[in-house]
């Protein structure tokens, strides 16, 4: 199987587009940020260590990394596109904050059987499935 740094050379390659110092940054970056990041938040812990590394040029960087399958665009209603990587993890969902827009991933092997008995019923096969959970998270509540 092949890297996701090989992934995103191909997809560059094969769209013509170049493998930029910037581009390989803003990946590694994405990569090892904490998941559900909007362009700006990225921007933002990039531009200490990268001042050379524009707004527009991660915007655009994270627009190729969903175009090529690395990452995955997620609106949770904040107006922000936030990203996620495509890590080819079993299914899971999110409990969104609405006022702090704290996001947390869960599993849940009985929400899962649900779904699947739901698509049963109605004769759909479940090719993949999205929940959002809103609310106010712990944090939150206390305020």
């Amino acid at each position: 199987m092949h890297s996701v740094q090989e992934q995103f050379r191909a997809y560059l390659a094969k769209h013509k587009l170049k493998v930029t110092r910037q581009r390989k940054t803003i990946l590694d970056a994405f990569l090892s940020s904490p998941s559900h990041l909007s362009a700006e938040e990225l921007y933002i812990r990039l531009r200490k260590k990268h001042p050379n590394i524009g707004y527009a040029t991660v915007y655009r960087t994270m627009k190729l990394l969903a175009e090529s399958g690395i990452a995955a665009e997620r609106h949770f209603g904040d107006r922000q596109t936030r990203y996620e990587a495509n890590t080819g993890e079993e299914h899971h969902y999110h409990l969104i904050c609405e006022q702090c827009a704290r996001i947390v991933e869960f599993e849940d092997t009985q929400i899962d059987l649900l779904l699947q008995k739901a698509a049963s019923a109605h004769n759909y096969t479940l090719s993949h499935r999205r929940l959002e959970i809103y609310g106010q998270c712990p944090a939150c509540q206390k305020k």
